[in-house]
Protein backbone atom coordinates (compact mmCIF):
# COMPACT_ATOMS: atom_id res chain seq x y z
CA UNK A 1 0.00 0.00 0.00
CA UNK A 2 1.14 3.55 -0.73
CA UNK A 3 0.31 6.20 1.80
CA UNK A 4 0.87 9.40 1.21
CA UNK A 5 1.18 11.82 4.21
CA UNK A 6 0.39 16.02 4.19
CA UNK A 7 2.49 17.33 6.62
CA UNK A 8 3.29 21.14 7.39
CA UNK A 9 6.26 23.57 8.45
CA UNK A 10 4.94 25.80 10.84
CA UNK A 11 6.35 28.66 12.96
CA UNK A 12 7.68 27.50 16.37
CA UNK A 13 7.20 30.60 18.05
CA UNK A 14 3.96 33.36 18.05
CA UNK A 15 6.43 36.13 17.10
CA UNK A 16 6.36 36.34 13.53
CA UNK A 17 6.30 39.39 10.98
CA UNK A 18 3.46 39.85 8.45
CA UNK A 19 3.83 41.62 4.94
CA UNK A 20 1.37 44.21 5.76
CA UNK A 21 0.35 44.70 1.91
CA UNK A 22 -0.17 40.60 1.29
CA UNK A 23 -0.80 39.54 4.75
CA UNK A 24 0.74 36.55 4.44
CA UNK A 25 3.56 35.21 6.81
CA UNK A 26 7.05 35.81 6.38
CA UNK A 27 8.44 32.36 7.32
CA UNK A 28 12.13 32.84 5.89
CA UNK A 29 14.56 32.81 9.21
CA UNK A 30 11.78 32.05 11.62
CA UNK A 31 12.17 29.04 14.12
CA UNK A 32 9.69 26.99 12.78
CA UNK A 33 8.40 22.94 13.40
CA UNK A 34 6.38 20.11 12.02
CA UNK A 35 2.65 20.60 12.66
CA UNK A 36 1.91 19.08 15.49
CA UNK A 37 -1.42 17.54 13.91
CA UNK A 38 0.71 16.44 11.31
CA UNK A 39 2.79 13.87 14.19
CA UNK A 40 -0.28 12.03 14.91
CA UNK A 41 -1.11 11.57 10.46
CA UNK A 42 2.58 10.21 10.82
CA UNK A 43 2.11 7.99 13.47
CA UNK A 44 -1.49 6.33 11.92
CA UNK A 45 0.53 6.00 8.29
CA UNK A 46 3.11 4.09 10.69
CA UNK A 47 0.80 1.95 12.02
CA UNK A 48 -1.26 1.00 8.73
CA UNK A 49 2.05 -0.25 7.09
CA UNK A 50 3.24 -2.29 9.76
CA UNK A 51 -0.26 -3.92 9.31
CA UNK A 52 -0.62 -4.03 5.39
CA UNK A 53 2.57 -3.13 4.39
CA UNK A 54 3.74 -0.81 1.85
CA UNK A 55 5.52 2.69 1.76
CA UNK A 56 4.72 6.49 3.63
CA UNK A 57 5.45 8.70 1.03
CA UNK A 58 5.14 12.57 3.04
CA UNK A 59 4.57 15.48 0.73
CA UNK A 60 4.89 19.63 1.87
CA UNK A 61 4.42 22.54 0.78
CA UNK A 62 6.48 25.23 1.51
CA UNK A 63 9.88 27.48 1.06
CA UNK A 64 13.39 25.58 0.74
CA UNK A 65 13.62 25.66 4.28
CA UNK A 66 10.53 23.32 4.84
CA UNK A 67 13.07 20.36 4.42
CA UNK A 68 13.66 20.14 7.59
CA UNK A 69 10.23 18.71 7.94
CA UNK A 70 10.88 15.64 5.90
CA UNK A 71 13.90 14.59 6.86
CA UNK A 72 12.29 14.88 10.75
CA UNK A 73 9.61 12.43 9.17
CA UNK A 74 12.63 9.84 7.85
CA UNK A 75 13.83 9.78 10.95
CA UNK A 76 10.42 8.68 12.46
CA UNK A 77 10.14 6.11 9.18
CA UNK A 78 8.82 7.94 6.24
CA UNK A 79 10.19 6.02 3.15
CA UNK A 80 10.21 9.19 0.18
CA UNK A 81 9.77 12.60 0.86
CA UNK A 82 8.44 15.52 -1.83
CA UNK A 83 8.46 19.60 -1.46
CA UNK A 84 6.30 21.37 -3.34
CA UNK A 85 8.17 24.94 -3.23
CA UNK A 86 7.85 27.60 -6.08
CA UNK A 87 7.60 31.36 -5.93
CA UNK A 88 4.65 31.32 -7.81
CA UNK A 89 3.01 29.50 -4.98
CA UNK A 90 3.48 32.19 -2.10
CA UNK A 91 0.59 33.58 -0.62
CA UNK A 92 -1.78 30.63 -1.14
CA UNK A 93 -5.06 30.37 0.66
CA UNK A 94 -6.91 26.81 1.45
CA UNK A 95 -8.25 26.98 -2.15
CA UNK A 96 -5.24 27.47 -3.54
CA UNK A 97 -2.88 25.50 -1.35
CA UNK A 98 -5.55 22.31 -1.92
CA UNK A 99 -4.96 22.74 -5.82
CA UNK A 100 -1.20 22.58 -5.32
CA UNK A 101 -1.43 19.67 -3.36
CA UNK A 102 -3.21 17.84 -5.84
CA UNK A 103 -1.77 18.69 -8.81
CA UNK A 104 1.98 17.51 -6.80
CA UNK A 105 -0.01 14.05 -5.64
CA UNK A 106 -1.07 13.73 -9.00
CA UNK A 107 2.70 13.79 -9.86
CA UNK A 108 3.36 11.52 -7.49
CA UNK A 109 0.50 9.09 -8.97
CA UNK A 110 -0.19 5.40 -7.47
CA UNK A 111 -1.59 6.32 -4.27
CA UNK A 112 -4.01 3.96 -1.99
CA UNK A 113 -4.53 6.35 1.35
CA UNK A 114 -4.15 9.98 2.26
CA UNK A 115 -3.74 11.08 5.89
CA UNK A 116 -3.78 14.57 6.64
CA UNK A 117 -3.36 16.04 10.14
CA UNK A 118 -7.00 17.40 11.62
CA UNK A 119 -5.66 21.05 10.90
CA UNK A 120 -2.46 23.16 10.82
CA UNK A 121 -1.83 25.84 13.70
CA UNK A 122 -0.91 28.55 11.62
CA UNK A 123 -4.25 28.33 9.49
CA UNK A 124 -6.47 26.25 11.99
CA UNK A 125 -8.74 26.04 9.47
CA UNK A 126 -9.39 22.37 9.29
CA UNK A 127 -9.94 22.59 5.37
CA UNK A 128 -6.98 21.50 3.40
CA UNK A 129 -7.45 18.13 3.59
CA UNK A 130 -11.48 17.73 2.18
CA UNK A 131 -10.60 20.17 -0.04
CA UNK A 132 -7.44 18.23 -1.56
CA UNK A 133 -9.88 15.15 -1.47
CA UNK A 134 -12.39 16.85 -3.50
CA UNK A 135 -10.46 18.06 -5.92
CA UNK A 136 -8.96 14.77 -6.39
CA UNK A 137 -12.17 13.01 -6.66
CA UNK A 138 -11.71 10.58 -4.07
CA UNK A 139 -14.14 9.54 -1.03
CA UNK A 140 -12.75 11.47 2.33
CA UNK A 141 -13.94 11.43 6.40
CA UNK A 142 -12.50 14.25 8.56
CA UNK A 143 -12.44 14.06 12.02
CA UNK A 144 -11.07 10.16 12.24
CA UNK A 145 -10.43 9.68 16.04
CA UNK A 146 -10.34 6.11 15.55
CA UNK A 147 -9.38 3.23 12.92
CA UNK A 148 -11.20 -0.40 13.33
CA UNK A 149 -9.65 -2.25 11.01
CA UNK A 150 -7.60 -1.48 7.98
CA UNK A 151 -6.61 -3.99 5.35
CA UNK A 152 -5.71 -4.17 1.50
CA UNK A 153 -8.93 -2.69 -0.12
CA UNK A 154 -11.08 -1.22 2.44
CA UNK A 155 -10.17 0.80 5.95
CA UNK A 156 -12.89 1.06 8.76
CA UNK A 157 -12.49 4.41 10.90
CA UNK A 158 -14.80 6.23 13.46
CA UNK A 159 -15.38 9.56 12.83
CA UNK A 160 -15.46 12.58 16.11
CA UNK A 161 -19.26 14.50 15.08
CA UNK A 162 -18.65 16.00 18.78
CA UNK A 163 -22.00 15.05 20.65
CA UNK A 164 -22.29 11.22 18.18
CA UNK A 165 -19.89 9.12 16.41
CA UNK A 166 -20.16 7.50 12.64
CA UNK A 167 -18.19 4.07 11.74
CA UNK A 168 -17.07 4.76 8.16
CA UNK A 169 -15.94 1.82 5.89
CA UNK A 170 -14.12 3.04 2.39
CA UNK A 171 -12.53 1.62 -0.28
CA UNK A 172 -9.28 2.41 -1.87
CA UNK A 173 -8.17 5.45 -2.60
CA UNK A 174 -9.56 7.55 -0.29
CA UNK A 175 -8.43 10.36 2.31
CA UNK A 176 -9.04 10.77 6.10
CA UNK A 177 -8.05 13.66 8.57
CA UNK A 178 -6.96 12.76 12.12
CA UNK A 179 -7.73 13.72 15.58
CA UNK A 180 -4.82 14.33 17.93
CA UNK A 181 -4.44 11.66 20.61
CA UNK A 182 -5.56 8.82 17.91
CA UNK A 183 -2.20 7.06 18.58
CA UNK A 184 0.97 8.79 20.46
CA UNK A 185 3.77 10.12 17.96
CA UNK A 186 6.66 8.49 18.24
CA UNK A 187 9.92 10.13 18.59
CA UNK A 188 12.59 10.40 15.53
CA UNK A 189 14.94 7.66 15.57
CA UNK A 190 18.92 8.46 15.95
CA UNK A 191 19.64 5.43 14.03
CA UNK A 192 17.66 6.39 11.06
CA UNK A 193 18.73 9.55 11.22
CA UNK A 194 21.85 7.89 10.50
CA UNK A 195 20.43 5.56 7.98
CA UNK A 196 18.63 8.76 6.23
CA UNK A 197 21.32 11.11 6.38
CA UNK A 198 22.03 10.63 2.21
CA UNK A 199 18.26 10.27 1.63
CA UNK A 200 16.94 13.23 -1.07
CA UNK A 201 14.11 15.39 -1.18
CA UNK A 202 12.58 15.33 -4.25
CA UNK A 203 11.47 18.70 -5.04
CA UNK A 204 8.26 19.59 -7.16
CA UNK A 205 8.35 23.20 -8.67
CA UNK A 206 5.37 25.01 -10.54
CA UNK A 207 7.32 23.66 -13.74
CA UNK A 208 6.40 19.77 -12.94
CA UNK A 209 2.75 19.91 -12.85
CA UNK A 210 0.19 19.24 -15.25
CA UNK A 211 -1.69 22.32 -14.40
CA UNK A 212 0.25 25.49 -16.09
CA UNK A 213 -2.27 28.18 -15.76
CA UNK A 214 -0.63 30.71 -13.17
CA UNK A 215 -4.04 32.21 -11.81
CA UNK A 216 -4.66 28.99 -10.42
CA UNK A 217 -1.95 29.01 -7.56
CA UNK A 218 -0.43 31.74 -5.31
CA UNK A 219 -2.38 35.12 -4.24
CA UNK A 220 -3.39 34.92 -7.59
CA UNK A 221 -5.35 31.92 -7.60
CA UNK A 222 -6.95 32.76 -3.74
CA UNK A 223 -10.20 34.30 -3.38
CA UNK A 224 -9.47 34.34 0.30
CA UNK A 225 -8.26 37.33 0.59
CA UNK A 226 -6.85 38.70 4.17
CA UNK A 227 -8.16 42.57 4.59
CA UNK A 228 -5.75 43.34 7.67
CA UNK A 229 -3.28 41.06 9.64
CA UNK A 230 -1.47 41.34 12.38
CA UNK A 231 0.40 39.88 15.75
CA UNK A 232 -1.59 40.22 18.89
CA UNK A 233 -0.76 43.09 20.97
CA UNK A 234 1.36 41.77 24.25
CA UNK A 235 0.75 44.55 27.29
CA UNK A 236 1.88 43.71 30.43
CA UNK A 237 2.28 45.31 33.56
CA UNK A 238 4.10 44.36 36.93
CA UNK A 239 3.51 45.79 40.02
CA UNK A 240 5.47 45.05 43.40
CA UNK A 241 3.95 45.82 46.68
CA UNK A 242 4.87 45.76 50.22
CA UNK A 243 2.96 46.05 53.49
CA UNK A 244 0.48 44.65 56.12
CA UNK A 245 -2.06 41.88 54.19
CA UNK A 246 -4.89 44.27 55.04
CA UNK A 247 -2.66 46.95 52.92
CA UNK A 248 -2.27 44.72 49.91
CA UNK A 249 -5.77 43.31 49.95
CA UNK A 250 -6.71 47.07 49.42
CA UNK A 251 -3.95 47.78 46.56
CA UNK A 252 -5.13 44.74 44.86
CA UNK A 253 -9.02 45.35 44.36
CA UNK A 254 -8.46 49.11 43.80
CA UNK A 255 -6.05 47.83 41.14
CA UNK A 256 -9.17 45.53 39.94
CA UNK A 257 -11.69 48.63 40.21
CA UNK A 258 -8.95 50.53 38.29
CA UNK A 259 -8.66 48.31 35.46
CA UNK A 260 -12.20 47.23 34.81
CA UNK A 261 -11.78 43.46 36.09
CA UNK A 262 -14.20 43.93 38.77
Amino acid sequence: MRIIVCIKQVPGTSKVEMDPETGVLKRSGVDSKMNPYDLYALETAFRVKEQVGGSVIVVTMGPPQAQAVIKEAYMMGADEGYLVSDPKFVGSDVLATSFTLSQAIRKIGGFDLIICGKQTTDGDTAQVGPELAELLGIPHVAWVKNIYEVSNDKIIVEQDLAESYEVVEMGYPCLITIEKDIYQPRLPSYKLKLATAERAVNILTHKDLEEADDSLFGLEGSPTQVERIFPPEVKREQFLWEGAPDELVEKIVEKLHETKFV
